[in-house]
């Protein structure tokens, strides 16, 4: 394993990794985060729908699409004022950053991105990083955001360009890349992970971590997702992944991109404290905290809290240097 992190990894090397013995594959995420990370602490990231439902998008897993037939309660984009108040919730919880989360294809100018920016002020405001999930954006859009304070930009790639037409067929993957293009141009951190669960098979997912960590530099937050299957979506039906699958996912996320946060996100309703744990053991450093994440249930507080304080693991404050990705010492 070199000493520094690679940018041009090859799908077969990503998959070999992958497919480990899973504790030859545990002991060398270990190390390596352990290099990067030596002080062993968790964020906790709070995240919340600031406009739900109704996305043009056909996203076979989500129950926010038009063309599914979820039920969800649609709401319009929120006042800033209610925002803030859940911001100031989360950070009184242990937050440390919060993202927000709109139900649109894309960005457009106008009262409604206005209003995002001021979101995005005010939680820096609030002493929070500030995280958003928008869709698509171009490069102005991108600079306002900058601008407002904006820490970290969330676009995930889901899965392979190979496999990502049997679950999107309303975006290309190169419109998410130039998305991504956007974010890191004006100067704002990527949080840009996928989704396991979906029908994928280990070269989905090894090509997924593949693009992932060929981006130069990495990016600065990768969350890992597994499939909660919501009625009313295409995927409905798909069985609950394995949590080792996810453990596996965590685990090359973090020998391939070493300085990163790797986010245990949605369906970690589902693992047991033991799967969490291991989890963590890999290389997993921040969870996304909160009972909901956008429109599925998430883990409670509580409960999140007594985990972390049992297996004794601090909680990470706000990071300012992920605001400037340049700042990264991608050599460290």
């Amino acid at each position: 394993m070199p000493d520094t992190p690679r940018h041009n990894w090859t799908t077969d090397e990503v998959e070999t990794i992958l497919t480990l013995p899973l504790f030859d594959l545990i002991d060398r995420a270990r190390k390596i985060h352990k290099t990067y990370h030596p002080e062993g602490s968790v964020q906790l990231a709070s995240l919340m729908s600031i406009k739900t439902g109704g996305c043009p998008e056909d996203c076979s897993y989500c129950p926010q699409s038009a063309h599914n037939q979820a039920e969800i309660d649609r709401e319009g984009m929120l006042e800033t004022e209610k925002v803030l108040e859940a911001a100031q919730r989360a950070k009184d919880l242990g937050a440390s950053r919060f993202c927000m989360g709109a139900a649109w294809r894309e960005v457009r100018d106008g009262e409604e991105f206005d209003r995002v920016i001021d979101m995005v002020s005010g939680v820096r405001d609030l002493g929070l990083e500030a995280c958003v999930t928008l869709g698509m954006i171009n490069a102005d859009q991108a600079r306002r955001l900058a601008e407002a304070g904006l820490n970290s930009y969330n676009h995930n790639l889901d899965t392979s360009p190979e496999f990502y037409g049997q679950i999107i067929t309303t975006r290309d993957y190169e419109s998410r890349l130039e998305t991504l293009g956007h974010v890191r141009a004006a100067g704002i951190g990527l949080c840009v992970g996928g989704i396991i669960g979906m029908g994928e098979s280990d070269f989905d997912r090894a090509r997924m971590l593949e693009v992932l960590a060929n981006l130069d530099p990495h990016p600065e937050s990768v969350p890992i997702n597994a499939l909660v299957a919501v009625e009313g979506t295409p995927l409905e039906d798909r069985p609950k992944t394995d949590p080792l699958e996810l453990v596996r996912m965590c685990a090359t996320a973090r020998i391939l991109m070493p300085a990163s946060r790797v986010r245990l996100s949605a369906g970690r309703r589902a693992l047991t404290k033991e799967a969490q744990i291991l989890c963590f053991l890999a290389g997993a450093n921040s969870i996304f905290y909160g009972e909901t994440l956008l429109t599925t249930a998430n883990a409670d507080c509580d409960e999140d809290r007594a985990l972390l304080a049992q297996i004794g693991v601090p909680l990470s404050a706000p990071d300012e240097d992920e605001a400037s990705p340049q700042s990264r010492t991608d050599a460290a």
